[in-house]
């Protein structure tokens, strides 16, 4: 029976599923049976430090709504805080004791001083590594790209000045060149790349002429940008390479681990077919090593990256060659065009 045992930040993981950041990791109960199910880490849901200043300015608007009516009134409301990270973080721990396998903390800031006194926090729960979610959205005309990335690797520089646990960083594809930071990232010691962070994109209901926010899963086949970019990376990294979004199915773990990867993510698989899918997903992986007589995942990794790879244009192509090359062909392979 094939070894499925990888690498990952350092840690020695049982085989390349890891359970990505989700709200499914708030219940003990659920994150149990992905570790039954095979799961071989989980990361638990990201702490938003938007989401807490938000709810923070909620509940001080709510406590003090009626506090200045009248004089009667103003010592009416008891001066209650809001609790902050600390629920997140008591929560977070408390999984860390439940489960044996790795417990990753993600964390998601807006401020550069926040990041380091979060990831601090974090650490202290016992959770073996973090992951930070890096990315920016286009909002502004004025910010470069190129303060942009100075921001986020200052941003690493200082929590790895203050934490001992392996650090990641969960990038978005939106740079203007993803490999270089990378590896300026890389050369700051990042212990692994999670490629990509899946961002939300608004939606417009026309019928009703207002914006609506449907959930955001991953479909099949979207694995493919990460696959591109964990065959350009391999070797060419020290970090970990951990492939995320659209992988659904033992075959598309195969498929990544091909390229580079060492590691995936999955958390639309478990949405849409249940906690009971990641077995089926190991067993696929298992069923094809067996197949091509692969002993473990050092056998097949990175076979067919760039760096493997005969055809140097095959992670380089942005266009469909063959429609350019041969329109004829695809005509007559569908004829219904």
């Amino acid at each position: 029976m094939a070894n499925l045992s990888t690498k990952y930040m350092g840690l020695t993981l049982k085989n390349p599923l890891i359970v990505g950041a989700c709200n499914l990791s708030m219940e003990t109960d659920v994150v149990r049976k992905m570790e039954e199910a095979g799961a071989s880490a989980i990361v638990f849901k990201s702490l938003f430090e938007e989401q807490i200043n938000l709810e923070s300015l909620q509940m001080e608007e709510e406590l003090n709504e009626y506090a200045e009516r009248h004089a009667e009134m103003i010592s009416l409301f008891p001066g209650i805080r809001h609790a902050g990270p600390e629920e997140h973080l008591e929560k977070l721990a408390a999984l860390k004791k439940a489960l044996d396998i790795p417990v990753i903390g993600s964390l998601n800031c807006v401020n550069a001083e926040t990041w380091v006194e979060y990831a601090v926090e974090m650490e202290k729960t016992g959770v073996d590594a973090l992951e930070l979610n890096f990315y920016a959205n286009p909002a502004s005309f004025e910010t470069s790209s190129c303060d942009l990335e100075k921001e986020q690797l200052k941003i690493i520089k200082d929590v790895m000045a203050k934490v001992d646990i392996p650090v990641s960083v969960k990038m978005s594809p939106f740079y203007s060149n993803p490999l270089q930071l990378i590896r300026r990232l890389d050369e700051e010691g990042v212990a692994a790349f999670v490629l990509f962070n899946r961002m939300f994109q608004p939606d417009i209901d026309p019928g009703k002429q207002d914006h609506h926010f449907p959930f955001n899963l991953s479909q099949p086949n979207d694995y493919r940008l990460p696959l591109r970019f964990a065959g350009l990376l391999y070797k060419e990294v020290k970090g970990s390479i951990c492939s995320n979004t659209g992988i659904f199915s033992g075959d598309d773990m195969a498929r990544l681990i091909l390229a580079g990867a060492d590691c995936v993510q999955v958390v639309s698989a478990v949405y849409k077919h249940k906690v009971s899918h990641l077995a089926r997903m190991l067993k696929e992986l298992s069923a094809w090593m067996d197949d091509k007589g692969y002993a473990g995942l050092d056998d097949f990794r990175g076979k067919l990256s760039k760096a493997n790879m005969k055809d140097p244009y095959a992670y380089q192509r942005a266009q469909y060659v063959d429609l350019l090359m041969k329109p004829f062909e695809l005509l007559r392979k569908y004829p219904q065009v």
